[in-house]
């Protein structure tokens, strides 16, 4: 099961899934607000999207699973496996960290979610972009089809169920406690080009892994939105 990040939806993980389905059922799915689900009046707290999760796995009856979560997608995997151990068989995090929002990125991710909220997404695109993607995917020429792609998908999201989710995102509460609860084997992947959640955030996750049945890396020239064709950390 792939849980995507902020601002973008399943279709992220589309050459992991096109991958990894020869020998696996796959399954993406966009939380609320974003992608194909509903915008809803609340329940955009990362709480309620892990509630969402669990409900989602056990309605398709495909418990235990895999889980694979990336920035906000890995906010729910790490809350899911430490409360419902009996839903996953592993986990893996991408990009993502058990710390509440840096105080320094608070005002500025409010304006822009102010800024789409009231004007459009298409007015923040030109900010966004260089804080999901990195400077070696946003200057290799031979990969500016991929650019335009995804800077459409991200002005394309409703900007009401957007900047609701953003302030899930913003809003949350650490979860760094509920760490030492995850006994299930856990992959965590870092990127040196994440800008959004800095490598040094995810240093925490490498410290706690050795003696446990945890497995992690630094990958070069990956930024936060680490499933890039053909530059996957998974």
């Amino acid at each position: 099961m792939f849980s995507h990040g902020l601002l973008f939806n399943g279709a992220m993980f589309e050459a992991q899934i096109a991958h990894f389905r020869k020998h696996h059922r796959c399954i993406a799915f966009d939380h609320r607000g974003q992608g194909q689900s509903g915008v809803t009046k609340g329940g955009y707290d990362i709480e309620t999207l892990t509630a969402d999760a669990a409900a989602l796995i056990r309605h398709l009856e495909i418990a235990p699973c895999h889980f694979v979560g990336l920035s906000m997608g890995g906010f729910v995997g790490m809350r899911l496996a430490a409360r419902n151990p009996d839903l996953l068989k592993t986990l893996t995090l991408l990009s993502t960290s058990a710390d509440p929002e840096p105080v320094e990125n608070g005002a500025k991710y409010r304006l822009l979610n102010l800024v789409a909220r009231w004007i459009g997404l298409w007015a923040v695109v030109g900010r966004v972009m260089p804080i999901v993607f990195g400077q070696t995917f946003l200057t290799d020429a031979t990969r500016a089809t991929e650019k335009v792609r995804w800077a459409k998908a991200i002005a394309a999201n409703d900007r009401i169920g957007i900047t609701r989710a953003v302030s899930g995102v913003i809003e949350r509460v650490g979860c760094g406690d509920l760490l030492e609860l995850i006994r299930m084997p856990v992959g965590i992947g870092v990127g040196d080009e994440d800008v959004a959640t800095e490598p040094r955030k995810s240093m925490p996750y490498m410290r706690r892994s050795r003696g446990r049945n945890w497995r992690s890396s630094m990958a070069q020239g990956i930024p936060h939105q680490s499933k890039l064709r053909g530059r996957s950390m998974i």
